[in-house]
């Protein structure tokens, strides 16, 4: 895997993956705005992204009828260079019909603890905890 990254101007970067996507990258400078979101901010994205990943494909291969998949991660920092991620926690929300919260349950811990390579990295510096919620989407039957 190899990216390049290239300075533009104040504090601004843009990313280019070898695959051919970018993003701008940086933070305020002076009167300038911020240009997008910070090194760290895409960090804790790409955590959201891994793990979210891995639970649509754990869910699906259990023939589960997932709808939708949302990770709102919070996360701390430490107080001191270089600043560490310290504590990450991953509320998800999945919507589907039927779905077990068992096998949700499931295909969380299995990201989170074994598939997400982004949250076995963090490990090292911060505690990671991560919780869900279900919403069944199966209509309700008429009385």
């Amino acid at each position: 895997m190899k990216t390049r990254v290239t300075w533009l101007e104040d504090r601004t970067f843009v990313g280019r993956t070898t695959s051919g996507h970018q993003v701008v990258l940086g933070t305020a400078h002076g009167e300038n705005p911020k240009p997008g979101p910070s090194a760290m901010e895409l960090v804790l994205i790409g955590t959201g992204g891994c793990s979210a990943w891995d639970v649509v494909n754990i869910l699906e291969k259990g023939r589960e009828k997932v709808e939708d998949c949302v990770v709102e991660l919070d996360a701390d920092r430490a107080e001191t260079e270089p600043k560490v991620f310290t504590r990450i926690h991953l509320h998800f929300v999945l919507r589907g019909r039927g779905l077990s919260e068992a096998k949700v349950r499931r295909a969380i811990d299995l990201s989170v603890d074994k598939y997400c390579s982004a949250s076995a990295m963090l490990a090292r510096t911060a505690t990671i905890t991560h919780d869900f919620e279900v919403v069944d989407t199966a209509p309700v039957p008429a009385e």
